[in-house]
């Protein structure tokens, strides 16, 4: 199955049901599924007539609505989709529009004049499309868009070609090229709305930025014919007022932004009880942050992991398991989930023996939802793939039920006087501090120890805390070689696009030169 038989589906069966809602124009601009088929073919057919089946067509921009009928479109053209991140630095979008051969670039204008002086250094770029104005003579997307057909291309599409290409956040390296197939944005879609079991009529506001692969909720909620209902990006006010505006059934977001929900002084202001979903992922979720949204908003809390690599989500925890731990198994709190129906996920030691319970080894995956690999990185693909299973580079055990529980990324395992610590250990102890709006815990050079482990703290506004005070909770409740020997106090984490942490600045930020 292709991506685009969601929509054309849809479109035949209910053409007058809406499918997208534009909020950041006036009046909000509503969009049907009939609608959405048109445009998908005319943005096929558009590409067509400036590029080759093959071909990789880049997009930078926020959450407009064009970027939803180039999530479809692209693939139905036979080129992939190319995400380019709005929040990265210029040089970091040269760099991916290079690797990536990208012969089209559609974009917004602000965005285009912060590439402007790199023009130059992309030889592959051929063809600037502009979303909205366009500065410099460059087709504006309206009209190459608008002058194309509605019909279908005459092509045949292989639904293992590349639909989208998605570069890896690099929070811990380099970005690589992320090949995901039509078979494989498609099985990760079905498996979602299996374990999720969005309806017909959700209402979903999307929080996530749509250059990250959380956007895969786009098409989860379409193959149920549900209404996305878009935002250029999270701010926490809007929010909610969108979801008191369109009673917004369901949303997902990062465990910041959640966090940030929770701490706004005006979150009871607005009528949020229409929302029986909020999903949470991309990162770790502290337990505390955890237990006070389900506090908040009831037990309709749920999560899954999952990684660009995926296409969406592999394991599962719904709202049942997160009612379970509220009501006394408290233990799941810290529970990434269990396998889905359609992903074969095991924890293994390094000779790919599966681990028994409790104990600690790499996440390895097989599904056809695992990208069919690195886009021009042999390398990278060998790799990942060794022994024929995807490597996620995640560390985690198992219980005794099946349950799933993250420890660490490989990378940011911290490996002090010969011990191991995994930051998030630490970084859940130092939540429970009451001044603590975030906590990232990174291991920095250290002569003596190898690493010293170092937290990096930002208080919640009007409130003070001393290292001593951090580093004695710490004390009450891990091992002394795992309490942090010395605390950073920052205004601001930095963070990729869908809100993780990007701890690999962290380190280089407080790493000695020389």
């Amino acid at each position: 199955m292709l991506l685009g038989e969601i929509i054309r589906l849809n479109g035949r069966k209910y053409p007058d049901r809406i499918a997208l809602i534009d909020t950041a124009v006036e009046p909000d601009r509503v969009v049907t599924f009939g609608e959405l088929r048109d445009r998908m073919l005319q943005v096929a057919n558009a590409m067509l007539s400036i590029a080759t089946p093959g071909d990789r067509v880049a997009i930078l921009a926020e959450n407009v609505p064009e970027y939803v009928e180039m999530y479809y479109g692209v693939p139905s053209a036979g080129m992939a989709l190319t995400f380019l991140n709005y929040r990265l630095h210029p040089k970091e979008w040269a760099w991916i529009l290079n690797n990536a051969a990208a012969s089209v670039l559609v974009v917004q204008p602000k965005y285009l004049e912060m590439l402007e002086p790199l023009l130059g250094t992309l030889p592959s770029l051929k063809t600037i499309v502009v979303i909205g104005d366009a500065p410099g003579g460059h087709p504006t997307y309206a009209d190459l868009v608008g002058a194309a057909s509605a019909e279908e291309p005459d092509l045949v599409v292989d639904e293992d070609s590349t639909a989208w290409l998605l570069y890896t956040s690099g929070t811990t390296g380099f970005p690589k090229g992320a090949m995901l197939t039509h078979k494989n944005l498609v099985v990760a879609a079905l498996n979602s709305v299996i374990e999720y079991a969005p309806q017909p009529d959700e209402r979903v506001l999307m929080a996530f930025p749509l250059c990250h692969v959380s956007g895969y909720a786009v098409p989860v909620n379409h193959v149920r014919g549900g209404q996305i209902v878009l935002t250029p990006m999270f701010e926490p006010e809007l929010f909610m007022r969108l979801v008191d505006q369109y009673q917004i059934t369901g949303s997902a977001m990062a465990p910041t932004m959640l966090n940030m929900l929770l701490q706004h002084p005006m979150i009871d202001d607005y009528d949020l009880s229409s929302l029986r979903s909020i999903g949470y992922g991309a990162a770790a979720m502290p337990v505390e942050v955890l237990r006070a949204a389900i506090k908040r908003f009831g037990p309709i809390v749920y999560s899954g992991f999952g990684m660009t690599e995926l296409g969406g989500n592999v394991l599962t925890f719904p709202k049942s398991a997160h009612e379970r731990a509220v009501n006394g198994a408290e233990h799941l709190l810290a529970s990434c989930g269990t396998p889905m129906c359609l992903a074969d996920v095991k924890v293994v030691d390094e000779q790919m023996n599966e681990c028994p319970p409790g104990v600690v080894g790499e996440i390895v995956i097989k599904g056809e939802q695992v990208l069919k690999g690195y886009f021009r990185n042999e390398e990278g693909t060998t790799k990942a793939f060794e022994h024929g299973w995807f490597h996620t580079g995640d560390m985690a055990r198992r219980d005794d039920e099946g349950f799933f529980y993250i420890v660490d990324r490989m990378k940011d395992m911290i490996i002090t006087g010969g011990e191991n610590v995994y930051s998030r250990e630490v970084e859940e102890v130092l939540y429970q501090h009451p001044a603590v709006s975030e906590a990232a815990v990174v291991g920095i050079p250290d002569v003596m120890w190898g690493e010293k482990v170092t937290a990096v703290i930002v208080l919640r506004s009007g409130m003070t805390a001393t290292e001593a005070e951090i580093i004695a909770v710490s004390r009450d409740n891990l091992a002394g070689y795992k309490k942090p020997k010395s605390v950073v106090f920052i205004d601001e984490m930095p963070k990729t696009v869908s809100g993780k942490i990007i701890k690999r600045e962290l380190r280089d930020r407080l790493t000695p030169s020389g």
